[in-house]
């Protein structure tokens, strides 16, 4: 699946089972939410912290749920997230096309 074709899949499922978007400002503090949800999982797998009774290791799943929720901000805020993604890829290679490479800490 492409990102258009994502943002147009949840656009489809809003209309058809969301009633509508949750305003800006809603999706915003959800997408912080979801974030943080991945920030426990994280922090309970690859750091230090452990696992309650009950919970699981669901990274690809909060993933998926900060995705989806970015993607209802894109559509309704009208972002073309593929347009997007491409000038972030564009700026970074410019800005830092041997920057890594000559970094000494990442040999």
């Amino acid at each position: 699946m492409t990102l258009k074709e994502a943002q147009q899949s949840v656009d489809e499922w809003i209309k058809t089972y969301g009633v509508r978007y949750f305003n800006e400002l809603t999706n915003m503090a959800c997408l912080t939410e979801e974030v943080g949800e991945l920030a426990r999982v994280i922090a309970r797998k690859y750091g230090e912290q452990s696992f309650k009774t009950g919970e699981k290791a669901n990274l690809g799943e909060e993933m998926a749920d900060v995705l989806w929720v970015l993607i209802c901000l894109a559509n309704q805020t009208g972002v073309d997230l593929t347009t997007e993604l491409q000038k972030s890829f564009d700026k970074k290679t410019l800005r830092d096309h041997d920057r890594h490479l000559n970094n000494n800490k990442l040999k």
